[in-house]
């Protein structure tokens, strides 16, 4: 059994990266049933409002 090694907490998400992972979910959507885009644009919708939450915490 591995037991985790302590180390620093995970630093503040990067925007460009939640944005740039969200949009990837909607790859390929035209090829999917027209049943799963809902759920595929609610994912992206919650992802993008997560970016704009971490892009201004540290805005000047």
């Amino acid at each position: 059994m591995t037991v985790p090694k302590p180390g620093p907490p995970p630093g503040p998400a990067d925007p460009q990266e939640i944005v740039s992972r969200a949009m990837a979910g909607l790859d390929g959507l035209g090829d999917r049933p027209l049943a799963e885009h809902v759920e595929a644009f609610e994912r992206v919708h919650a992802a993008l409002g997560e970016a704009l939450a971490a892009g201004t915490s540290g805005a000047a």
